[in-house]
């Protein structure tokens, strides 16, 4: 295998200068060097033209339920999640267990008389 590196010449490699895409600040000439002149922060945007006038007033209550129900529906995902994990846990020790060739892997309820 050869592990030597080929020979290149200087013309094969070029740096290429980075030109910004926004242009440069004018600069100002003062005396011997230049200086470019402070930047204004500009004003802040303000949102009230963008604000439309309402033609119905909002429903609160409409507003409430939803949220209500999306409160529901978000702790019944999370405790159907929960409840998911523990059973694939459970049956994955429970065949864990029958592979290692046990017998008493499943655990037996029997009604109290």
């Amino acid at each position: 295998m050869n592990n030597q590196r080929p020979i290149s010449s200087d013309e094969e490699h070029r740096v290429l200068q980075f030109r910004p895409r926004t242009p440069p600040a004018p600069r100002i000439q003062r005396g011997n060097g230049s200086v470019q002149p402070l930047r204004l922060t500009p004003e802040r945007l303000d949102l009230s033209r963008y604000e439309q006038p309402r033609a119905e007033s909002d429903n609160y209550r409409q507003r409430m339920l939803a949220n209500i129900a999306a409160l529901a529906f978000t702790i019944a995902l999370t405790a159907i999640g929960i409840w998911l994990a523990v059973s694939i846990a459970d049956l994955r020790r429970t065949q864990d267990c029958v592979l290692m060739g046990r017998r008493d892997c499943v655990k037996i309820t029997t009604p109290h008389i």
